[in-house]
């Protein structure tokens, strides 16, 4: 029975030992070797601290990532992951809220620790180059722990765009039931060659431990690069993959692209942002396989609503409104759109999106009162706003806190960036309001252009799709927009160097 991580890698050793379980730089690992590396580790980890100690990976995807993921969960540490693009003072202070105790990491990446003298006095650090594999054979083992499922299993901290990261506690079996949710929409076989493009650091990792579930290979790239992507698709004869928008669009504009390249791709999994429409009405008519659109957050241990496949074909054959779709939600959780009273929204009112479920997470680390302020009556507030069509389709309409409201009127952000993004010379744009003395906030768009255009243009263009009350009031030209270090558009940012 599957009731903790690790129960995910035993089962599979036991009943598929010898088959591929992970690739890596050109190495093949079976499900047996991936299986016998993790519990050694494990019963190090073991011989460390106690049950509850919190060890911390800072590192670029690699083998031993996984090991990590693997050996926490088996010797009853809770693993802390660390984004490898914070700065050594960020990184300083998730390590001491954390408490943490151990710390694996690429050296590249504790050297600025150790050099400004910003790791913590308590904690011990292994580099992943230097140290792990001496560390792993020659140290002391001890007996494994009783892990319970209920017991917490992972430490993310939220990008923070609003204020201090919060750490999001996932447990065993929050993860385990976003697994259950995310098959209900990713069918995975055992002979699925799955490519993981993201960063091991963000929730999407749990589609890793999806196709673990279910005996599928995992190709692991170190980072994101296009011409690799496509070289590993066609070699290795990937079936499915997992791309952010970014990714997608850097994939069919390389030199090197041709449908043959994708071939042997059966699904292509997409999320972390909203996608233009055009680009994913090019990718449908250009590619042949099929696409998945999930809705989800790190609080949610991973993704609570699919647009399917065929959801996808219908959109572009007949309903291109349900492109914008994230689909519906899974049947594993429930999910309500409320208004700010906390009333039941009417269909296709738009309200804040709130999600009951066992895929929530536990709370936030150390923070009870930002606990407490997220789940209310046993729902999680997701601070997403969105609306449910007659169809049980569920759209995002905007983030809360990214509302705009401009002479009384609720401007949703994300509506407008969707049209500015239509026009042939924008690359990029992040929609946001800025003070304005009659209308409270106007709204005004931060655009990257690939060639010269005019704001008269630009404004014709909006006005075809849009109020007036909704088009941008001001055109704010950039080189490119700010990102925070989970790679999301740092629109707090924006708001705070911006005026009018």
């Amino acid at each position: 029975m599957i009731s903790r991580l690790q129960d995910l890698l035993v089962q599979q050793a036991e009943s598929r030992s010898d088959a591929p379980a992970l690739w890596f730089d050109g190495v093949w690992s079976s499900y047996a070797l991936l299986a016998k590396r993790s519990r050694q580790l494990a019963r190090r980890l073991a011989a460390h601290g106690q049950p509850g100690d919190r060890v911390a990976v800072l590192a670029w995807n690699c083998p031993a990532y996984i090991e990590l993921i693997y050996a926490a969960a088996s010797s009853g540490r809770i693993l802390v992951l660390l984004n490898a693009r914070l700065a050594p003072a960020e990184l300083a202070d998730q390590l001491n809220r954390a408490g943490v105790s151990l710390l694996f990491a690429d050296q590249d990446l504790l050297a600025p620790l150790q050099e400004l003298s910003q790791l913590p006095q308590a904690v011990r650090a292994i580099s992943l180059q230097q140290d792990y594999e001496d560390w792993l054979a020659n140290g002391e083992q001890a007996e494994l722990p009783v892990v319970n499922c209920t017991d917490p299993a992972w430490i993310l901290f939220t990008s923070g765009t609003t204020g201090q990261p919060k750490g999001a506690t996932l447990s065993h079996h929050s993860l385990l039931a976003a697994l259950d949710s995310a098959s209900h929409a990713r069918k995975v076989r055992p002979d699925d060659r799955y490519l993981y493009p993201f960063p091991l650091f963000h929730v999407s990792a749990h589609n890793v431990l999806l196709q673990h579930r279910y005996g599928a290979a995992v190709a692991l790239v170190r980072s994101f690069s296009a011409p690799l992507v496509l070289r590993l698709c066609e070699e290795l004869a990937i079936t499915t993959l997992s791309l952010a928008p970014t990714m997608l669009a850097m994939l069919l504009e390389h030199d090197a692209y041709s449908p043959e390249k994708l071939a042997s791709v059966r699904t292509i999994g997409y999320g972390a942002s909203a996608i233009p429409l055009p680009l994913l009405q090019r990718a449908l008519k250009e590619t042949a396989a099929g696409f998945s659109q999930g809705y989800g957050m790190t609080e949610l241990s991973g993704t609570v609503a699919f647009l399917h496949p065929q959801d996808h074909r219908r959109g572009l054959a007949e309903n291109p409104q349900l492109l914008r779709s994230v689909g519906k939600p899974v049947p594993t959780v429930e999910l309500t759109i409320c208004a700010a009273d906390g009333s039941a929204c009417a269909p296709s009112e738009a309200g804040e999106i709130r999600v009951k479920g066992e895929q929530c997470m536990l709370g936030y680390w150390g923070a009870p009162d930002a606990t407490a302020d997220v789940f209310r009556d046993g729902w999680l507030h997701t601070g997403d706003v969105g609306r449910l069509d007659d169809e049980g389709y569920l759209y995002i309409v905007d983030r809360l806190k990214d509302m705009i409201i401009s002479g009384g009127e609720n401007v949703a952000s994300r509506e407008v960036e969707d049209i500015v993004l239509q026009h042939r010379a924008v690359s990029e744009c992040a929609v946001i309001g800025l003070p304005h003395p009659t209308w409270g906030e106007a709204v005004c768009a931060c655009v990257v252009l690939s060639d010269e255009t005019s704001d008269e243009d630009l404004d014709r263009h909006c006005r075809n799709y849009l109020a007036a009350y909704k088009t941008p009031k001001a055109w704010i030209r950039l080189t490119e927009l700010p990102v925070n270090a989970t790679g999301k558009v740092n629109k707090a940012q924006l708001r705070g160097e911006l005026t009018l």
